[in-house]
């Protein structure tokens, strides 16, 4: 008994770690609705941080590509003068962009609910040649 309620105190010290940790890092990001996005977005950097080839498939007008895996590397594009709107697939890589960027000492960061795939806005898409 005293070895199964030792786990559960365990498991909820990590479940509340976890979830402290996530509330965390969004503080450092507001998600706005499409609504919201599209106010403000022509005034900002936009910024999809999907790889190349999900950029290419579609985009949002206007957006830059600088994917997540190359973003620590391309960091010096991203201007600290100015409000920064991202997004990508569903959310998730813009919230690990957002952290990235709070930590080199950007700020007015911003991010899609939903990410491109909730979008109902102009997109740009690469013609295919045949």
């Amino acid at each position: 008994m005293d070895l199964l309620f030792t786990i559960l105190i365990v498991v909820a010290v990590l479940i509340v770690f976890f979830v402290l940790r996530n509330v965390q890092k969004q503080k450092h990001v507001t998600t706005l609705t499409e609504e919201q996005f599209k106010e403000n977005y022509r005034k900002a950097q936009l910024i999809d941080v999907r790889e190349p080839n999900e950029y290419e498939r579609g985009h949002i007008l206007g957006a830059r590509n600088i994917p997540l895996s190359q973003l620590k590397q391309r960091i010096g594009e991203v201007r600290k003068d100015q409000p920064i709107y991202l997004y990508c697939q569903r959310g998730s890589r813009s919230t690990r962009a957002a952290n990235i960027l709070r930590k080199k000492g950007y700020s007015s960061l911003h991010q899609l609910k939903g990410g491109f795939s909730k979008w109902t806005g102009k997109i740009k898409q690469k013609k295919k040649g045949y």
